[in-house]
């Protein structure tokens, strides 16, 4: 069993569903966004690490990464990380300067958390993505429960508006990371294993199964897990996607 595992995503791309399931196991830590760059204050309190106003101080990046590591491990022999591909940069320079002397960034994953494993968890759907960022952008409304309660909203109610540009841009982003993400697992050598969106909102089970046995886990207890998320794509996200492809052909050269 190795010592650590990377959830590698992009937002909207089902990590938060995932991480659920995770962590319902009891055996696969407490994996969350530890590293983010405008991580909340509150998350901040509630894992216990350092106030980002000390991070100039000597000594605050060990500190910083030993708090993250007992959070992540949540009391389980595993520490769990989601790393969006838009923290990466910071998240190993912060590794680094708690283990410096590092020649490369996998020497530095491995002096920081020991034998790690990678998960790279993608959306094939970009379009879907992109449309299902904006909208959480827009709406300030980003998960909700299988019950329809609002689980994380990060700004107050506001009506979506479809807007083209802003869609395509964030769907041209999007692509990027993904690209960025590819290229560093092929420069480290790393091989992680690849999951979808689209299997894991199928069948939640298989893909938990599939990923405590790459990460040599205990298998889940239930053969059906309960997803503490649900869905928030509706008819207008399959409207604004339609509206979005016409406008695109129209837009483009003959």
């Amino acid at each position: 069993m190795p010592d650590s595992y990377i959830l590698c995503s992009t937002p909207r791309s089902g990590s938060t569903l995932l991480c659920g399931l995770l962590s319902a196991t009891g055996a696969a830590g407490e994996p969350d966004s530890y590293f983010m760059g405008d991580l909340d204050p509150v998350w901040i309190k509630e894992w216990g690490l350092p106030p980002r106003e000390g991070r100039d101080a000597p000594g605050y990046a060990a500190a910083y990464l030993k708090a993250a590591i007992m959070a992540g491990k949540g009391g389980t022999a595993v520490f769990g990380l989601r790393l969006m591909q838009r923290d990466l940069e910071s998240f190993l320079r912060l590794i680094g300067e708690a283990n410096p002397g590092s020649p490369s960034d996998k020497a530095r994953l491995e002096a920081a958390f020991g034998e790690t494993r990678f998960l790279h968890l993608s959306r094939a759907d970009k379009l879907a993505q992109a449309v299902s960022l904006v909208r959480a952008e827009q709406t300030g409304l980003w998960h909700i429960a299988p019950d329809g309660r609002e689980l994380e909203r990060l700004a107050p109610p506001q009506p979506p508006r479809y807007d083209f540009a802003r869609i395509a841009q964030t769907l041209s982003r999007l692509e990027q990371q993904e690209a960025a993400w590819l290229r560093w697992f092929a420069a480290q050598g790393f091989e992680p294993l690849p999951l979808t969106y689209e299997e894991l909102a199928t069948d939640p089970a298989r893909t938990l199964l599939r990923v405590c046995r790459f990460l040599e886990l205990p298998a889940p207890s239930e053969e059906r897990p309960r997803p503490s998320v649900a869905k928030l794509a509706d008819a207008l996200s399959a409207d604004w996607m339609r509206r979005f492809r016409e406008e695109r052909g129209k837009s483009a050269p003959a």
